[in-house]
């Protein structure tokens, strides 16, 4: 699969002095080896989004939505060869990645869709007070200006779709950088938009390294940052650019709530099934994945067993075989990252489970019980294959626990009553309830986004639209309202 990969600058492929190796994280092979962009390149990429604006802006619907579902088709062909890449280059077991793919169809599909209707107007009289009278506002939205978009590794085609199709839906040029372990996914965006008739400039795939991406946020001419990944880094980000308009996806550290009434052998194995799952599907490399499990004291005892069956029940292996649940995490550093953090816990007097086993960078699912609070897992978003379940007495109790943290990103809440799933939606600090699920599932339709230090704005792909533009009204005078 070894192979050499351009990036994409102003609409076109190009190599630069420089490369680097992708591998992967399950066998250590070179995956492919990527051209990384010249501090000129990068320039030139910027120059040619920021001078292209007007024009993109003004392209028709029909023509930005024919883009968008061209990608659609195109993704939909190469299905099968793109999920084997994203499986390579980031460790992926091959039934998540052919899942990712379905999922960046359906935001290019949303897109178009979207696309056709946005920015309809909205004609507003004004002669409510007698100074208005002849007049009627037109409120429209407009591009705040070429987008910068960061996307990360755990999601290298779905996160990438996500700041890449919105952005082409209200047309308003994009810059994508990918994360260095993944960029190969991206790239391949690139390959399937290089197809269309978008104005030149319009978009750049540049595969620069993380230490030039200062330059990249600082500039003027890229108005807007739509970043997701570490929190430490996106409120670096944003602390260092006051003025500009960002979007912040950061980290979370998943609840899975199972209260009282959530207590027939039926209801129990669906939920452990779903947590021991959604803990651990991307290695546990997801930010809204199952971390803390807060089971009501009158199901506890029943469900933490189930849960540890169900973990234990996983598939642990080589990513691209097709009965592999759970792979490699994205590195080596990540799963030793993960270990000291469980080592950390077990030695401050947690029980384990099951797992807390490495071996190179594929981490053993694994469960702990009896954590103290002080510790880093406790605090922490793990991003690894490791969930710790406590006891709570009643509802408050748990709602409490659930909120006990810094992050708020989903939460699930595994009930029945319909008034109990009011009560979270209101009680819990997070920027979803998923009810009678685990906090994990997201329909890339839906507005997500997170609470307290997950992050700021919204992503799916309506909600990027409106976060990429800002309205403006037109009013118009004299008129026989």
């Amino acid at each position: 699969m070894t192979s050499t990969h351009a990036f994409w600058l102003a609409g076109r492929p190009a190599t630069g002095e420089d490369s680097f190796d992708v591998t992967n994280p399950w066998d250590g092979r070179t995956v492919g080896t990527v051209a990384v962009p010249t501090d000129a390149q990068v320039e030139e990429a910027v120059a040619a989004a920021y001078a292209v604006r007007e024009e993109f802006a003004a392209t028709p619907a029909h023509v930005r939505a024919a883009a968008l579902d061209h990608v659609v088709r195109r993704l939909t062909e190469r299905t099968e060869e793109i999920a084997q890449l994203i499986s390579a280059e980031n460790g992926k077991p091959i039934k998540w990645a052919r899942g990712e793919v379905g999922r960046a169809v359906s935001v290019f599909r949303f897109a178009a869709e979207e696309a056709r209707r946005f920015n309809g107007g909205e004609a507003q009289r004004l002669d409510t007070d007698a100074g208005g009278t002849g007049r009627l506002g037109l409120t429209r939205r407009f591009p705040r200006g070429p987008v910068l978009g960061i996307a990360p590794f755990n999601f290298p085609l779905n996160l990438s779709a996500h700041k890449v199709a919105p952005a082409i839906a209200v047309g308003a040029p994009i810059i994508l950088k990918p994360a260095p372990a993944t960029p190969i996914s991206s790239l391949i965006l690139g390959e399937l938009l290089a197809e269309t008739d978008l104005p030149a400039g319009s978009w750049s795939v540049l595969t620069v390294p993380n230490d030039q991406m200062p330059a990249l946020v600082q500039d003027e001419r890229l108005p807007v940052i739509s970043f997701t990944g570490s929190g430490p880094v996106g409120y670096a980000i944003m602390e260092s650019v006051p003025r500009k308009h960002c979007t912040l996806e950061l980290g979370g550290n998943g609840a899975a709530v199972v209260l009282a009434d959530w207590s027939s052998e039926e209801d129990l194995e669906w939920a452990a099934t779903r947590i021991a799952t959604f803990s651990n599907y991307q290695g546990g490399q997801s930010c809204i994945s199952v971390q803390r499990v807060i089971a009501d004291a009158s199901v506890y005892d029943r469900l933490v067993p189930k849960i540890v069956a169900a973990v234990e029940a996983l598939v642990t292996g080589d990513p691209s075989d097709a009965a592999t649940d759970v792979g490699p995490l994205v590195s080596e550093d990540a799963a030793r990252r993960v270990e000291s953090w469980v080592d950390e816990a077990v030695g401050a007097g947690a029980t384990l489970l099951t797992g807390g086993k490495r071996d190179g960078a594929t981490y053993a699912p694994t469960v702990l019980a009896d954590l103290p609070g002080t510790t880093t897992i406790a605090c922490e978003e793990v991003f690894g294959p490791v969930l710790y379940v406590q006891r709570t007495e009643g509802e408050a109790e748990a709602f409490a626990a659930a909120n006990d943290s810094r992050y708020g990103l989903q939460a699930g809440v595994f009930t029945h009553d319909l008034q109990t799933a009011f009560r979270a939606h209101r009680a819990l600090e997070v920027g979803g309830v998923v009810v009678g699920d685990v906090p994990s599932y997201r329909a890339d339709q839906m507005p997500y986004g997170g609470a307290k230090q997950s992050g700021v704005g919204r992503e799916g792909v309506r909600y990027a639209m409106d976060d990429y533009t800002y309205e403006r009204v037109l009013v118009l005078t004299g008129l026989a309202l």
